[in-house]
């Protein structure tokens, strides 16, 4: 081929390589901050999903609010946790207090389960109320039916085994319909937790 025509073709190619790397100037979409990067139309839906992904906000509730230390007689994690499962801020204090009476805090707890200082089941002292369960020690008149027809967790929150109620959120939620119902039935939200209620001998 004459070395003129291959001139001539080299040119050509050049020229639309430059002209080609003008065009294409702005960062590829889908790898920069479309906030400080050069503006263009999107090439394909795929890279705008991909842009958008990017400038989510990441939530950090997760992984910023540390997962409660169980020891027994320690409840300090307790008021924010009773907080968010409805209870209202005046009672956060008797919440704590019968929480600490019933379990000490610890959320695993049957009636009459021994526990360590870090709340693990070591055996058991009385087998007369294994029905009371987890952190508020909540009756099982309160969530099985073959007790009481009218279990007012198992008809509300359909909790009718007590499993889920060693869940110290769950434990939390079904006490606050407890104290709400006793609050609208009797002015006394705490009767359930009322020692005297409970074993007659107060006066």
């Amino acid at each position: 081929m004459p070395f003129i025509i291959k001139t001539v073709i080299a040119f050509a190619l050049f020229t639309i390589g430059f002209g080609s790397s003008v065009l294409i100037a702005e960062p590829p979409l889908g790898v920069v901050d479309p906030v400080t990067a050069p503006y263009g139309s999107y090439t394909s839906f795929r890279d705008m999903q991909h842009d958008i992904y990017l400038n989510i906000p990441t939530t950090t509730t997760t992984t910023t609010v540390p997962k409660p230390v169980y020891k027994h007689g320690e409840c300090d994690w307790l008021p924010a946790m009773a907080l968010k499962a409805g209870w209202p801020v005046d009672q956060l204090g008797k919440v704590k207090q019968a929480a600490l009476r019933e379990s000490g805090c610890c959320f695993n707890r049957l009636g009459g389960d021994r526990v360590d200082k870090d709340c693990n089941i070591t055996g058991v002292s009385e087998w007369n109320h294994r029905s009371d369960t987890g952190l508020l020690q909540i009756n099982g008149i309160n969530w099985d039916l073959s007790r009481n027809p009218y279990a007012p967790i198992c008809l509300q929150m359909k909790i009718c085994t007590q499993e889920p109620l060693l869940d110290p959120y769950t434990n939390l939620k079904a006490g606050k319909l407890l104290y709400d119902y006793w609050e609208k039935a009797a002015g006394n939200g705490w009767i359930p937790w009322d020692i005297c209620n409970r074993t007659k001998t107060c006066k």
